[in-house]
């Protein structure tokens, strides 16, 4: 029988908080008291995490599994990976770090038990540095100003999703994207709740302020045509001032005479116009760039192997049927063990 519940964590050199996360997450999900599968996905890591990875599914293989992905691919398209190989009925995603903590976990199931489809979370006391607060918040006004998708907190991945959620996300074939963003966009009833939220005490975040800003362009980018109406309009404004300009400048040198005085001030006037067709080539060559990212129909990831307990065959035949009816997005293969 497939589980009630999915917890899926993607995993990036976190070999430090891997034992306590151990520790704190399958207590949490046994004291719901209900049928679970936890979904580890290592995105490439080059640290000691594999090797972790494998100890606990050998420890828990009856609800831990593990896919592993031959190259770092990022964290969202880490969590699309195990999207696919997810069973249960409600799938949370939560970061390996524990400043989402496990305990949190019973709140999005009570959401979703209450109707939920999609439940978006709030940090309460965030912990993090003061630039990485302003950094979100300031990304956060961009995004709602250029995009539909209302997300009060985008940085905390602790968030959960219906089947049909994300059975609906599993059948995109975008290949670069933001998974609670693009799951928004299928929900009917997404609704936000407020979470805990703690203060990493092992490893290293692994987005940096050019990480953020990449993000938010891809978010921009990826589900809205906003920028290039935004510099479509500013162009044909600037356009109009710059020509009622020459027109006045024109018409000074017919009553004036030649004149040399305002010769930098133009200089000024040809920069800033310089500068405001290099930010609107730079907005078109990102839609360009996605465009060719995805015209080329390569692998979005690929599943070196996945650590799994053997199931009955009739099991087995009946997902590989549901499978197949999805596009084909991946290239890797399906093992019991992999190489640490």
């Amino acid at each position: 029988m497939s589980p009630q519940l999915s917890a899926v964590i993607p995993v990036y050199n976190e070999q430090e908080g891997l034992p306590l996360l151990f520790e704190r997450l399958y207590p949490a999900l046994d004291a719901l008291g209900r049928s679970y599968e936890v979904v580890f996905v290592d995105d490439g890591s080059t640290d000691g995490s594999v090797a972790q990875l494998r100890r606990q599914f050998e420890r828990r293989p009856d609800v831990t599994r593990v896919v592993l992905l031959a190259r770092n691919a990022g964290q969202h398209l880490a969590i699309l990976a195990a999207f696919a190989q997810t069973r249960g009925a409600y799938v949370i995603t939560l970061d390996a770090d524990l400043q989402n903590p496990p305990e949190e976990i019973a709140r999005i199931v009570a959401a979703m038990d209450a109707g939920a489809d999609y439940v978006g979370t709030i940090r309460r006391s965030r912990r993090d540095v003061l630039w990485r607060k302003a950094a979100s918040r300031l990304m956060n006004r961009l995004r709602e100003g250029t995009t539909s998708i209302r997300i009060t907190d985008q940085g905390c991945m602790l968030r959960g999703y219906h089947r049909s959620v994300v059975d609906a996300v599993n059948h995109c074939t975008e290949v670069s994207t933001y998974v609670p963003a693009l799951a928004y966009t299928f929900a009917r009833h997404p609704v936000e709740i407020e979470v805990a939220h703690a203060e990493r005490m092992l490893g290293q975040s692994k987005y940096s302020l050019y990480r953020l800003v990449r993000l938010n362009f891809d978010l921009m980018t990826g589900f809205s045509t906003a920028p290039l109406q935004f510099f479509s309009l500013a162009g044909t404004v600037i356009a109009v001032i710059s020509l009622l300009l020459v027109a006045y400048l024109a018409i000074r040198r017919l009553i004036v005479g030649p004149e040399a005085e305002g010769l930098f001030t133009l200089f000024g006037i040809a920069f800033f116009l310089i500068g405001v067709a290099l930010i609107g080539l730079g907005v078109v060559g990102e839609y360009v760039g996605r465009i060719y990212e995805q015209v080329r129909q390569r692998p979005r990831y690929t599943v070196a192997a996945v650590l799994e307990e053997p199931r009955p065959a009739a099991e087995r035949l009946a997902e590989d049927r549901a499978v197949s009816d999805r596009p084909a997005l991946v290239a890797g293969a399906r093992v019991q063990g992999a190489p640490e």
